[in-house]
């Protein structure tokens, strides 16, 4: 699926990268995996598309591109996506919950106890 112009592939992902995993209103952002470079809505949309281990996006390379906004197409580094809640381009915010996940996504990130 293209979002804004880029691909990104899950399951079931809808035009501002919600997947049948993750779908609600703040769940706009996809990931780049470091593993193959390619945006994924969510760690599950990565382990059930591909044949290959998801690897986070490479700690030295922080201050690349590695996360999509699905409302409006901003891709944003991993460091400015950790410090906000919402896009800086477009202010649409973004689900607090992800964080829980930012090990899947990001090296270097430790691992935190579910809020859920």
């Amino acid at each position: 699926m293209k979002v804004h112009g880029h691909e990104v592939r899950g399951v079931g992902v809808d035009s501002e990268t919600r997947c049948a995993h993750y779908g609600t209103e703040r769940d706009v952002v996809a990931m780049k995996f470091g593993c193959c470079e390619t945006y994924y809505p969510c760690f599950r949309c990565h382990a059930e598309t591909t044949d290959h281990d998801a690897e986070p996006w490479p700690l030295e390379r922080r201050d690349e591109p590695s996360v999509l906004c699905g409302a409006c197409g901003a891709e944003l580094a991993a460091q400015e996506y950790m410090g906000v809640d919402s896009c800086p381009e477009c202010g649409t915010r973004f689900n607090p919950a992800c964080a829980d996940h930012y090990h899947l996504y990001f090296e270097g990130i430790e691992e935190t106890p579910d809020r859920r």
